[in-house]
């Protein structure tokens, strides 16, 4: 059974509001444990009163951890009040937080095994084991001693190892520094094979792809490929990711095929008849297809086709889990559901001059299910749901604040028991579109044109009661006179009963069609009706939209600015 794992980066003391963060994550996402990389508290040097309170009330269980989380050193030395309940408490500082040691083999319950060496490099020691536990130093002999561990599913080190970036094409950030690497950290890597590789940088976050380690022969090894993430730190200026969750299964049978993506170690070079040998610093490249991502690698597998099960919440594009998830779209994480901006927008930034973006949002839930009616506990399908609606009308508070009258909104669903993860489009649209009712009458028009089932007028709240899949959209335009407040179901808009969304800020009428199992329904419809009504045909496919991570990067922020006021999350 897969576990789920989050890993945080550095906190340096203000570790309250993430205690209460993952905690909110937890109570929809049930994870294994957390792992904070880093130091965890403030320097002990220059601490404030209000950080040796924090101490204490911790200490005392005044602060809520809501489950298991384990943690390292950084580059501080540990405060004198947690050394010495860590000293008399077995490594516990609290309920449910643990302290795995500067250099140590943990094995969960579940049977996961976790590897860390924390602190830095002490150079003033040549040779030998360091002595202090507490002290944030290590030695080159510290990293040798884990050897002996000889595998491990998660390892932890505050260095990058030598060569990481290697036959790699992901890029750092810009005016980005390569964090300090080491080669014992590269070796212990080397040597313990783990899944998962974790550190810390300062300022950024950086996931390379994934790479195989060698067979004793200087073959590639399917069973034994390393995926290295560093986390940057909690509230860094940069923005960049300080928190990583993923799912993995300790007791799961090794992969049999290299995937697509995967390039060869970074540390070790490959070639057919060679053995495995360490590379050195100007070595030159010698990884044949594998350093490109070429072909799966099968060895001694002839290629086979078949039927492909459903992605894994690892391999889910709306999964938080998906180590290739493109993070920099995310523009807020509630307790259920996260935004993100979608890629290849229909919308340019221009065609929405107030907004400055083009604001077509996806609501995702951080629950891995196709309809609401799959997810295995109904309350967390209603809680799911109801925060859904709740990021909705928020959206709809930033169109009225921004654009007063003039912008009104299509939210669209496409629910079926075979698709993958649960999520809607959100579009602006302008307002007068809709009051004369073009916009209604372009869906009712397409799915005829479509001979697709006639629309029905109806709400069906979270779908829970319906037998069919369906397709569903909502229309919502603001109240006339600017500030949208209050709501009615005049001239057949349908007003939502505070129960199911709160309170609904201007007219919707909510259109439902039923998706009979032998339609051959076009995924792309909501997004090719709204197409047409914006003029912008040319932009129906959102492969044709495609935009640079800079430019994605620059509607995330701007997008983030223009909701800050209206994103509830900030405030909870």
């Amino acid at each position: 059974m897969g576990l789920k794992i989050i890993v945080t980066g550095a906190l340096e003391g203000r570790f309250i509001p993430v205690f209460g963060k993952l905690s909110k994550l937890h109570s929809t996402n049930a994870f294994s444990l957390a792992i904070i990389l880093g130091d965890l508290f403030a320097d002990p040097s220059i601490s404030t009163p209000e950080d040796e309170e924090n101490v204490d009330k911790l200490i005392q269980g005044h602060i809520t951890v809501g489950f298991p989380t384990y943690f390292t050193i950084g580059k501080h030395t540990l405060p004198s009040k947690i050394v010495e309940k860590l000293e008399s408490s077995e490594n516990e500082v609290c309920p449910n937080l643990y302290f795995l040691g500067k250099r140590s083999s943990y094995k969960t319950s579940e049977g996961l095994q976790l590897i860390a060496l924390g602190g830095q490099l002490d150079p003033a020691i040549q040779a030998g084991l360091s002595k202090d536990k507490y002290l944030p130093f290590h030695t080159e002999d510290d990293a040798k001693a884990l050897h002996d561990t000889k595998r491990a599913d998660i390892l932890i080190t505050s260095h990058w190892p030598t060569l990481i970036r290697s036959g790699s094409k992901v890029v750092l950030p810009d005016n980005a520094q390569t964090p300090q690497t080491e080669q014992y950290v590269a070796n212990l890597c080397s040597e313990l094979k783990p899944r998962y590789h974790f550190s810390l940088s300062d300022g950024l976050f950086y996931e390379r792809e994934p790479f195989f380690h060698l067979t004793e022969d200087g073959q590639p090894d399917p069973a034994a490929v390393t995926r290295f993430i560093s986390v940057a730190p909690f509230g860094n200026p940069s923005k960049q990711k300080w928190m990583y969750a993923f799912t993995i299964d300790p007791n799961a049978a090794p992969p049999t095929i290299i995937t697509l993506g995967t390039t060869a170690s970074p540390f070790t070079s490959y070639s057919p008849n060679a053995k495995k040998r360490q590379r050195d610093e100007g070595q030159s490249q010698t990884y044949s297809r594998f350093a490109n991502g070429g072909d799966n690698y099968r060895p001694n597998k002839k290629r086979t086709r078949g039927f492909r099960p459903p992605p894994t919440p690892q391999e889910c594009f709306f999964c938080l889990s998906n180590p290739n998830l493109a993070t920099h779209l995310i523009t807020s994480i509630g307790t259920d559901v996260y935004l993100t901006i979608a890629k290849g927008p229909l919308p340019t930034s221009s065609t929405f001059p107030n907004l400055g973006c083009p604001a077509h949002i996806l609501i995702i839930p951080l629950e891995h299910s196709p309809t609401f009616g799959a997810i295995a506990e109904p309350k967390t399908g209603a809680s799911t749901y109801k925060e859904m609606q709740r990021y909705r009308r928020s959206l709809h508070s930033l169109l009225i604040d921004k654009c007063k009258a003039t912008l009104g909104a299509v939210t669209f669903e496409i629910s079926r028991a075979e698709g993958v993860h649960i999520h809607w489009q959100f579009m602006p649209v302008p307002a007068d579109l809709i009051q004369k009712g073009l916009v209604e009458a372009a869906f009712r028009v397409e799915a005829e044109n479509e001979k697709y089932p006639t629309f029905k007028t109806k709400e069906i709240g979270s779908g829970t009661a319906e037998k069919t899949d369906y397709f569903r959209v909502w229309i919502w335009r603001p109240e006339e006179g600017g500030d949208g407040s209050g709501a009615d179901a005049a001239n057949g808009a349908h007003a939502s009963s505070e129960d199911e969304i709160g309170e609904t800020r201007g007219k919707e009428i909510s259109l439902f069609m039923p998706l009979p199992s032998q339609l051959r329904f076009d995924l792309q419809f909501g997004r090719r009706v709204i197409a047409k009504l914006l003029g912008l045909e040319k932009r129906t496919f959102w492969r044709d939209c495609a935009q640079t991570e800079a430019e994605e990067v620059k509607d995330a922020d701007t997008f983030k600015a223009a909701f800050k006021k209206h994103d509830f999350s900030l405030e909870e």
